[in-house]
């Protein structure tokens, strides 16, 4: 399926078959296509590139979408990078964190710092954060393949 070009976001690399990949919801996702391309919020006179989720319901494209600057993407990445090296860890906690200490990191980012922590303002912490790890751990071998690609292409590109 064509990812449309006829909207805000202007699309111009593209993954059009990301349905056959969407890790568990492979073959069976409204998560048709994936893009970077000109962001529908850009000002006249002012370019963002931005990644866009497209999804498909059958009918129509989806207004649930979504569509992120590459920072935010990147952030996100990091993000799961630091969660997943936490999780690695969280056997040696009761709860699977410090209570006494919930974060898990502070990431530099342009001069301030972007805190990792476990949410404690969730009142069901303790029995979220069991099915979260859960979770990871179910997902372990498609997260892993697609972070061992990720550190390849980063060690290509000399990072």
């Amino acid at each position: 399926m064509k990812i449309p070009t006829t909207l805000k976001h202007k699309p111009v690399v593209v993954s059009e078959n990301y349905e056959q990949v969407d890790g568990r919801l492979a073959g069976n996702t409204d998560a048709k296509g994936l893009s970077l391309g000109l962001a529908q919020w850009n000002d006249r006179g002012k370019v963002d590139i931005s990644a866009k989720v497209w999804r498909y319901t059958g009918e129509k494209w989806s207004r649930q979408s979504e569509e992120l600057p590459l920072h935010r993407v990147l952030d996100l990445s990091i993000l799961i990078c630091r969660s997943l090296a936490h999780f690695r860890e969280a056997y040696r906690y009761e709860d699977l964190y410090d209570p006494q200490n919930p974060v898990i990191d502070r990431v530099g980012l342009q001069g301030d710092a972007m805190t990792v922590s476990i949410c404690t303002e969730n009142e069901k912490i303790k029995q979220d954060i069991k099915l979260f790890q859960q979770a990871l751990s179910e997902d372990d071998e498609m997260i892993s393949e697609r972070l061992s690609t990720l550190a390849k292409l980063l060690k290509e590109m000399g990072y």
